[in-house]
């Protein structure tokens, strides 16, 4: 049996909303490695899709009492707007990626927010770039690959890629594939170990000053954009600034940049910042926090326990109700105006001006 869509006109109404659409249909699982799996979502109502290679979207999978929220980004190309793909690794404990990999199938539908995020691939004629990804941080980088594709625009790229195995190499053969039509497209694969591989052409181990000189000579030219593991991340941007990247040329995209206290906040040091009580309600607690912090900050610190992930206002992982009193919130997208006028808030980038209680 098909899966069924809501016929509509083609025009203005048939772009997917981001302020008001948010139901989405699975359309297709397809096993890209042995355990990582690519996941295509339509709008069940035939709506078009708009959004920049790089950006992602914002879930809410119906795990638990209350769900939870993860961001996964796009994998596919912008040009094919019908629907949207994200490709999700298996994580041993992971509660999410392990049900989507055992109960995501064609039909279902979740609630989704986006498209989101700021992992944007500067625009130009014709833009040196480094497109830099280990495991499964090559998703958005993937997309950014094949929007150029589409676009048939000249292109000036290296695309490397770090895995623990060939096995493991997302991807592997599509971006083979690619490489034989974009000619400015240069593929570095860069496994840790060749196990289960017969043969192996490349060079194999961690990314290094070594290898990026040998594999990216020019890299001081290029616009350097990184997704991937926190530890793989902050040694790309330790070596390429080694290397000559100037700052504003290294870009990098992470959904686990969880800060515990806003950077340069020291509580101890500011006596005279007025404290409002702010109580959890479902949890049964209640803390004193400082005007000049976070409720997420605060709740970390006393044992609350509050979902969260980007911890900047972006994913929205943390999003909660307010039942009561004010907060002065600096969200970057991951809330909407309707939730906002509905009385959810951002804990990870909302301050009391009030005393608070909270639906948690």
């Amino acid at each position: 049996m098909g899966i069924e869509f809501t016929k509509i006109e083609r025009g203005e109404s048939a772009t997917w909303n981001p302020e008001v659409d948010e139901t989405l249909i699975c359309l297709d699982v397809h096993q890209e490695t042995h355990d990582v799996k690519s996941f295509t979502f339509a709008s069940p109502e035939g709506k078009r899709f708009e959004f920049e290679a790089g950006q992602y979207f914002l879930f809410d999978f119906p795990t638990g009492a209350d769900g939870e929220a993860r961001c996964y980004s796009i994998s596919a190309s912008p040009h094919r707007t019908n629907a949207f793909t994200v490709t999700v690794k298996r994580v041993p404990g992971g509660r999410i990626s392990n049900w989507l990999h055992d109960h995501m199938a064609p039909g279902m539908t979740v609630r989704g927010q986006g498209p989101l995020g700021h992992f944007i691939r500067p625009k130009g004629e014709r833009v040196k770039l480094l497109l830099l990804s280990g495991g499964s941080g090559i998703t958005p980088v993937m997309s950014i690959t094949r929007d150029l594709a589409d676009r048939y625009q000249a292109s000036d790229i290296v695309f490397l890629h770090a895995a623990r195995t060939p096995a493991d190499l997302i991807f592997r053969h599509d971006l083979s594939g690619l490489a034989t039509r974009m000619k400015g497209l240069r593929l570095q694969f860069l496994p840790e170990t060749v196990a289960g591989e017969t043969s192996w052409p490349g060079l194999t181990g961690r990314i290094s000053p070594e290898f990026l000189k040998l594999a990216v000579p020019d890299i001081a030219e290029r616009i350097v954009m990184c997704c991937g593991p926190a530890p793989f991340m902050a040694t790309a941007r330790s070596i390429t600034a080694a290397l000559g990247v100037p700052s504003e040329n290294y870009i990098e995209e992470s959904f686990d940049a969880a800060v515990i206290d806003e950077p340069g906040l020291d509580v101890e040091a500011q006596p005279a910042a007025r404290t409002f009580q702010v109580e959890f309600s479902k949890q049964k607690k209640t803390l004193e926090v400082p005007s000049g912090q976070t409720v997420l900050a605060a709740a970390k610190k006393g044992s609350v326990r509050l979902p969260s992930s980007c911890s900047n206002g972006v994913c929205g992982t943390c999003k909660s109700k307010l039942i009561s009193g004010s907060v002065e919130m600096n969200h970057n997208g991951g809330i909407r105006q309707r939730e906002i006028d509905a009385g959810l808030f951002l804990p990870c980038c909302s301050k009391p001006l009030s005393d608070l209680v909270v639906d948690r």
